[in-house]
């Protein structure tokens, strides 16, 4: 059973119709017993990075997704939620976030249409599992204004994107994956992507 993390920052409905679509059972829940409880985690994201981190906090969620992590369960975050696995956001102020991987998150560029919305390509720089049966240049789709800009570790970039410059797509550390686009409105290449989330799973 995947636990969805209902926090109401997550376009879950759609999510819980890809994961049908696939067999992957699911159930949507704030409750961190049902977290420990669970085979894998995901924790979707539409919204502002410090609204999402303290509701998380009051709720035990964070504490419970830490310890997931910790335990090596499979947990994948979906935008926001990639964001939140991050150490620092600096939407609107400097926040701390999950502490998960390190790097820091910012505004996109001014240089380019903000927020990055629409479909853009994967550029795969990493032979990993996630990504079996995904071509390079697939496409996927984007909705942000904030992206992974700063201090991470370029060894956990399995895919990127290019909007104005680089931002990072797919990343991963052992059983943590962060899509920065939303696998659940993209077509065939992203309910490859959730198959492949699957398959880690199982």
């Amino acid at each position: 059973m995947i636990a969805i993390i209902d926090y109401g920052a997550g376009n879950t409905k759609s999510l819980q119709i890809a994961l049908d679509k696939l067999n992957m059972p699911s159930i949507l829940t704030a409750d961190p017993i049902q977290l420990k409880e669970a085979d894998a985690i995901i924790l979707p994201g539409v919204g502002a990075f410090k609204d999402a981190m303290d509701i998380l906090k009051q709720s035990d969620l964070a504490a419970a997704i830490n310890e997931a992590a910790a335990g090596g369960k499979p947990i994948l975050g979906i935008c926001l939620g990639m964001q939140l696995f991050y150490e620092k956001s600096f939407e609107n102020g400097e926040w701390e976030g999950l502490g998960l991987l390190k790097g820091t998150v910012s505004r996109i560029p001014n240089t380019v249409k903000v927020p990055h919305m629409g479909w853009n390509t994967l550029i795969k720089h990493l032979d990993r599992p996630i990504c079996k049966g995904v071509d390079s240049n697939a496409y996927v789709y984007f909705v942000h204004s904030y992206f992974l800009s700063s201090s991470y570790d370029k060894n956990t970039v399995v895919a990127s994107s290019h909007y104005g410059e680089p931002i990072p797509a797919i990343v991963q550390r052992e059983n943590i994956i962060g899509m920065q686009f939303h696998p659940e409105k993209s077509g065939v290449t992203g309910m490859q992507l959730l198959k492949n989330f699957r398959e880690m799973i199982e």
